[in-house]
């Protein structure tokens, strides 16, 4: 099977520190995954890897067939929420996500305003982002990297801040997400809410991916010698 994203050999060492150990990986289309691991891993760095934002000190990364890499740095259909959301705090939200559409043009407003609706964030509240609770900046964030449905949706602890019915939100778009044919990959530190819809649990510890498995059970062995 043609593999959407592949991460091979992949090793990033800062001040003598080597954050990413050696990664092999690969992801397929129309899947949800779970990399799991504590704080200070890797996976926030694994991440970044895969969207571009890193450049490695060793391997490479494929996304869809084509290295990342001068000329290329960035995977051509990706949304991403890692770290904090990336907002601007004199705008609205919906002026935030609008900034954010108008680059590619892809969708209109309504879509926005229908994202926004879904988590109930009302898209004609005039307040300035800065004054939002932290829950209410994750969702923007969350909504700006799936509202234009891409074929990568990378997100890094996308429940922090949230409350239930928030995560019961986010996990219905990401199966939709996922029955579009998106690959998905979800990094937590503690994945109990959003194991019940992974196809995959892989775990990194000290920049080094220790196990995977899929939902009912032990996929394979990912330990590294």
């Amino acid at each position: 099977m043609t593999m959407f994203v592949e991460v091979r050999n992949a090793t990033k060492v800062i001040e003598g520190n080597t954050i990413l150990n050696s990664i092999n990986l690969s992801f397929e289309r129309g899947k949800i995954y779970g990399l799991v691991g504590k704080n200070g891993s890797g996976k926030t760095m694994l991440l970044k890897a895969i969207c571009g934002l890193i450049r490695l000190n060793e391997g490479e990364i494929i996304v869809e067939g084509r290295k990342l890499e001068k000329g290329h740095e960035f995977p051509d259909d990706v949304g991403a929420l890692i770290e904090n959301p990336g907002l601007i705090g004199n705008y609205s939200g919906l002026k935030n996500l609008q900034v954010l559409a108008d680059i590619r043009q892809k969708i209109s407003q309504e879509v926005i305003k229908n994202y926004m609706k879904d988590f109930k964030l009302n898209a004609e509240d005039k307040k300035k982002v800065k004054k939002y609770s932290l829950g209410m900046k994750q969702k923007l964030g969350i909504i700006a990297a799936i509202m234009e449905e891409p074929k990568l949706i990378l997100l890094d602890e996308p429940t922090n801040a949230l409350d239930k019915e928030s995560v019961v939100i986010l996990n219905q778009n990401l199966i939709k997400a996922k029955e579009r044919g998106s690959t998905i990959i979800i990094a937590s530190h503690d994945f109990s809410e959003m194991e019940q819809i992974t196809d995959e649990r892989i775990e990194i510890d000290n920049g080094m991916i220790i196990w995977g498995i899929r939902r009912w059970g032990i996929k394979k062995s990912y330990i590294l010698s």
